[in-house]
């Protein structure tokens, strides 16, 4: 058994946890997370990371057997605009890791870790979240074309056909990404995020809210309910072209949004139906974890053979 630790980069935090090669599991005991100030200097965000990926990688050599020596593989579930084939940050203009921009993450990161014999990998993290939702899904019957989405401070998305990302195709929009597509005179980003909500209950309220949506799923009025039910309307109406355009069979649901499935999610699946698009919808609830699990998938080396030449440059 090879060790892998698999790393999960927020907006605000980080998770990272070891997966064990053979059966593609997190290691019990080897999880772990901490908060990011993403406008902080580099050496801040990078020793940070270090921090936590260190605690990882201690309780492995611990209580693994894995050797100083022996090389570990690491691969980052990274949101972009990031070159994931030479591990370069761009971020630039996005109000994160700004500090970050034209880095170096796996040589510059390499120097406060507690191992230098380490592998880097990195992956889109809406791609990771769906890669590591479909090895979660492998029972499900309809999971060969699957659309995967998180749904919180932003709305990520990806396009998986047997686990690949696609990205490029007459099936898949430009990029394989939703974010940036147009819904109702604007972009998705602002439509399917929780900024929506709280917009819409200042909206109809006229009352601000700051805590996000599980503040408004909370609340059990009728002015949160239709908002919900306009969310659920609203999804369904976005993804019907993409989904009839993929042929996708499963949808996977995460992000903090999903946690308020309850009060969506029959609404959704109803007006899908109604369009006559069959397809099967999985909520996740636990999508950093599942977001490293999908990444650790990077060193799958038949995976990896697949996907290094055609990583999306964001």
């Amino acid at each position: 058994m090879s060790i892998i630790v698999g790393v999960d980069i927020g907006g605000s935090h980080i998770s990272s946890a070891a997966i064990n090669s053979d059966n593609f599991a997190i290691i019990d005991g080897t999880y772990f997370c901490g908060p990011v100030n993403s406008k902080a200097s580099k050496e801040v965000i990078l020793k940070k990371w270090a921090e936590i990926i260190n605690q990882t990688i201690d309780v492995v050599q611990k209580n693994s057997g894995v050797g100083i020596e022996e090389n570990i593989g690491i691969a980052f579930s990274m949101p972009g605009p990031f070159q994931y084939q030479t591990g370069i940050a761009m971020f630039e203009g996005n109000d994160k890791y700004e500090s970050l921009y034209n880095v170096s993450v796996s040589e510059e990161l390499l120097q406060y870790l507690n191992t230098q014999n380490v592998s880097f990998r990195f992956l889109n993290d809406a791609s990771c979240f769906g890669v590591g939702g479909v090895l979660m899904q492998e029972q499900e019957p309809n999971n060969k074309k699957v659309i995967a989405i998180t749904l919180g401070t932003g709305f990520g998305a990806a396009f998986l056909d047997n686990k690949l990302p696609v990205t490029q195709g007459e099936d898949v929009p430009e990029n394989g990404c939703l974010w940036d597509k147009k819904f109702h005179d604007d972009i998705a980003d602002n439509c399917f995020s929780t900024r929506w909500f709280l917009g819409q209950y200042e909206k109809s309220t006229g009352e601000k809210l700051t805590d996000g949506v599980k503040e408004i799923a909370s609340l059990e009025n009728s002015a949160a309910a239709k908002i919900f039910k306009d969310f659920a309307s609203n999804l369904a109406d976005f993804l019907a072209p993409y989904i009839i355009d993929f042929n996708a069979g499963l949808l996977i649901i995460g992000g903090n949004i999903a946690k308020s499935q309850h009060l969506f999610l029959t609404d959704l699946e109803e007006n899908l139906r109604n369009k006559n698009i069959k397809i099967s919808v999985s909520i996740i609830d636990n999508t950093e974890e599942t977001s490293i699990l999908g990444s650790s998938y990077l060193f799958n080396e038949s995976f990896w053979e697949k996907i290094k030449e055609e990583l999306p440059y964001f």
